[in-house]
């Protein structure tokens, strides 16, 4: 007979196990593997040698076949072959990437294709159970489960000259294959709370969360082709001040400014190295990322009150916001 303590472990474990199969029976059809040419390489003799192909995983969206992947899946390409987990092979075209999130929308040539649903990655907690799935091989899906092991978490990204922190990343210790990129970290309810992104460890995976914000980038992907963001033109952190600054402004900390980029909307307000940026529009801020909140589509050509503490004295400068290009 069975002890009370082992009877626990035992129906905890039952339990642990019917979440994961369950979230995999429901996700893994709306998992694609997704396979993307790159052309061929060059052997060293100059002659042509095998072709290069890169592979990643992708979720679907909508019945009529958007999926959203990792942009750094589909980087350097705009066709390939989605592979669902029943085997059917659908093409597909990249309608739109981001990479300063490191989100992408392709659209597979399909219909009645079996979406998932999005959750919303800023319920999630600490501890609490996630599944992350992909499809690496289009044979078969791959499941993992483990924990939220944080939250908060920042990923620096590139797009050409421009770089950007994506914030919130979502860490856990479900497992990442290879080619689980762009695939899908779901709660236990089944809903896609992230797109899986990179391995930061042994053990450790990252997510780029499904929230508000990242849902206007993947419409305005789906929409429009790109996310259009403001631009200020400044990098910089988190600056605590002075308890005696601190109490004669009011603030604890600011952004300090370490690079202004020439010609850009910093510069021509007249903004320095070593200012400390308190507030916008009387906004306060303390790190990078209140600053980045603000530079949405809808703030391009707008002109932002900026409080800047320089030195010892508290000034006021003015800058009209632009669009950030690569």
């Amino acid at each position: 007979m069975l002890s009370t303590d082992t009877s626990t472990a035992t129906d905890a474990l039952d339990a642990y196990s019917r979440v994961v199969t369950s979230v995999a029976r429901r996700l893994l059809p709306s998992i694609a593997a997704l396979r993307v040419g790159g052309g061929q390489t060059t052997s060293r003799n100059g002659r042509p040698g095998r072709s290069r192909e890169g592979a990643g995983s992708a979720v679907v969206i909508t019945p009529d076949g958007f999926f959203v992947t990792s942009a750094h899946v589909v980087a350097g390409t705009h066709t390939g072959r989605a592979v669902m987990s029943d085997g059917q092979e659908l093409g597909f075209e990249t309608v739109g990437a981001d990479p300063l999130s490191d989100l992408a929308i392709v659209r597979a040539r399909g219909s009645d294709l079996p979406a998932a649903v999005l959750g919303d990655a800023d319920q999630l907690q600490v501890g609490q159970l996630v599944v992350a799935l992909g499809n690496p091989l289009g044979l078969a899906g791959s499941v993992t489960a483990g924990v939220v092991s944080a939250l908060g978490r920042s990923l620096p990204t590139r797009s050409g000259s421009s770089v950007r922190i994506i914030d919130n990343i979502i860490q856990t210790d479900a497992a990442l294959n290879p080619g689980n990129s762009g695939g899908a970290l779901a709660d236990n309810n089944g809903q896609v709370v992230g797109i899986n992104t990179a391995v930061a460890g042994i053990g450790l995976g990252l997510a780029v969360p499904i929230n508000a914000t990242t849902r206007r980038i993947l419409g305005a992907l789906m929409s429009e082709g790109r996310f259009r963001r403001a631009y200020l033109g400044i990098a910089g952190g988190y600056r605590a001040l002075a308890p005696r600054v601190a109490s004669r402004v009011g603030r604890d900390a600011g952004v300090g400014i370490a690079e202004v980029v020439a010609g850009s909307p910093a510069a021509r307000a007249g903004l320095r190295v070593g200012d400390v940026i308190l507030s916008v529009d009387g906004q306060p801020l303390e790190n990078a990322g209140d600053l980045q909140h603000l530079m949405i589509s809808d703030a391009i050509g707008k002109r932002i009150n900026l409080l800047v503490l320089r030195d010892d004295r508290v000034v006021q400068l003015q800058a009209t916001l632009a669009e950030l290009t690569d």
